[in-house]
């Protein structure tokens, strides 16, 4: 039976990958696709997610929530990596949408429908989890697995120093969720910098024929030119297709069950996720972390599920 799920996302280019690749894989059903703020702001992060659609144009549609801006939200700009509009600047067309409904709302919902059967797959910040976890407690424990891309136990940030975009971005509704009643799936840097992709692997995208093909050639090219310049990278990771893989083929992953929390006010550690990896720890476990991966069975998977959404898209 197809796994359930719901992509709670910041679109993004790295989002956008993720999104193809799972509306066409035939292990998943997308119930739904929910914006949140985070590479973009929030109005920007709900016409993205409607244009990905819209482009890809899947034979079943998922439901699209809508973004609401966080209360705590830091001065962060992602532009400089994503482009202006977060899809490298390719100003897709976006269809009106009459009556939006808040991405929280259109969770809460779909658990109802399914309880025990939706994994929410958290590709940006947590503020939706957070906010559903203070409109309908009840709701979260019904919730399957929460799989989240972020955070890091050992590596650097890419938001700070120290500090994982995601978490950075909202940590006061990270902690929250790392403190809910949920079963959790931790992706984090340390991982999902391990599986790297070079310019060859435009040579694996769909034919520029297809939907799928239309939109990666778009955004792909521009995220391997702005890395180059912007960051001097000449790899680049694809987090979100990472942690999706997690999912579907989760013993490519090595995992450990953790005691994390998230730093939520230091001046210089805002966003650090935390974890007692004391002899004795004191915190209780609250979450499987993937700690190592296998990165080229994971790189060439992926390039794999990019093909498969050519020929089906």
């Amino acid at each position: 039976m197809n796994r359930k799920i719901i992509i709670d996302c910041d679109p993004g280019i790295d989002d956008a990958i993720a999104i193809a690749i799972a509306l066409f894989d035939p292990r998943l059903d997308v119930l739904a696709i929910t914006a949140t703020a985070g590479t973009v702001d929030a109005e920007q992060a709900t016409r993205n997610v409607t244009s990905i659609v819209n482009q890809l144009d899947p034979a079943r549609y998922p439901r699209i929530g809508m973004a609401t801006p966080p209360s705590d939200a830091p001065v962060s700009d992602d532009s400089h990596l994503n482009g202006p509009d977060g899809l490298g600047d390719c100003r897709f067309d976006v269809p009106s949408r009459q009556n939006p409904t808040p991405s929280e709302k259109i969770i809460c919902e779909l658990v109802n429908q399914y309880p025990d059967e939706v994994t929410l797959v958290c590709l940006g910040p947590l503020t939706n989890l957070a906010r559903l976890c203070r409109r309908d407690p009840s709701v979260i424990p019904m919730i399957n697995n929460v799989v989240i891309s972020g955070g890091s136990v050992g590596y650097p940030g890419n938001a700070t120093p120290v500090a994982e975009r995601n978490m950075f971005f909202d940590p006061g509704s990270a902690e929250e969720v790392f403190a809910s009643a949920t079963t959790k799936s931790l992706v984090p840097l340390d991982v999902t910098e391990e599986v790297l992709f070079g310019v060859d692997l435009l040579e694996h995208l769909p034919d520029k024929s297809t939907k799928a093909g239309q939109l990666l050639h778009k955004l792909l090219p521009f995220a391997f030119r702005t890395a180059h310049q912007k960051l001097g990278r000449e790899l680049i990771p694809l987090y979100d297709a990472t942690t999706l893989l997690s999912i579907v083929e989760p013993d490519l992953f090595q995992w450990e069950g953790m005691a994390g929390r998230v730093e939520t006010k230091g001046e210089l550690t805002r966003g650090v996720t935390v974890f007692d990896q004391r002899l004795r720890p004191e915190w209780p476990m609250n979450m499987e972390v993937a700690i190592e991966v296998d990165a080229d069975e994971a790189q060439a998977a992926i390039k794999r599920a990019l093909r498969y959404t050519g020929r089906h898209a």
